[in-house]
This record gives C-alpha cells, sequence and structure tokens, in this order.
C-alpha cells in the first residue's frame, strides 16, 4: 500500500517548504517502506511513499515525461500496462523505467 500526500493552493500561498514536504513523507513511511519521492513546481507540492511492486528498481515516482512538464504519482496497478506501452512505443514513445506508472505519463502526453 502506498501513500501520496501533498498541497496545491490556489490561492497564491507559497509552496510547501521542502522540510515540510519531507516530514509529511516521513510521517506516513508505514505506507511505502521501500522508496520515497517529491515534486515542488510553483504552486503544486507533491509526495509518495511507495511499497515495490512492479520494476522494483527503476519505478521511481514521481515519473515525469521527457520535458519535465508532466509527473504523476500513482497508487496502483495498470493490468494492461504492457499493451498500452507496446501501443505507445508504436507511437515513438521512448520509456525510462519498466514500471506501469510511466505508461500514464505518456498516456497524459498521446491523449490528453
Amino acid at each position: 500500500m502506498c501513500g501520496i500526500f501533498g498541497k496545491l493552493s490556489f490561492d497564491g500561498a507559497p509552496p510547501l517548504a521542502p522540510e515540510l514536504l519531507r516530514q509529511m513523507g516521513d510521517r506516513i513511511r508505514y505506507r511505502g517502506p521501500d522508496d520515497e519521492g517529491y515534486l515542488s513546481d510553483g504552486p503544486l507540492a507533491m509526495g509518495m511513499r511507495r511499497l515495490s511492486i512492479i520494476d522494483l528498481a527503476g519505478g521511481k515516482q514521481p515519473i515525469s515525461n521527457k520535458t519535465g512538464d508532466i509527473s504523476v504519482v500513482f497508487n496502483g496497478e495498470i493490468y494492461n500496462f504492457r499493451e498500452l506501452r507496446g501501443d505507445l512505443e508504436k507511437r515513438g514513445y521512448v520509456f525510462r523505467t519498466r514500471s506501469d506508472t510511466e505508461v500514464l505519463v505518456h498516456l497524459w502526453e498521446d491523449e490528453g
């Protein structure tokens, strides 16, 4: 079971301080003892604690596209990710991991 946390500010409030984001992750370490990841970009600060199931070595999150303008944290499994990945690769998308989560990033790029 993974854990996702963060804050999105709509009111122009400053982003979360990195140490506060890390403290949030530390509080839910039990939800994902295998890995942690953080992203802070403008009004968005997000993080996750990961219980590694697929792509144990390379599935570190958040996962972003090549240009860094699309990022995702994800808790779940995409059961048909191999099929989806194959379709995306045929359309020219290059994958850096073997994770099902990366499929979401490229699907968003492809289909919105």
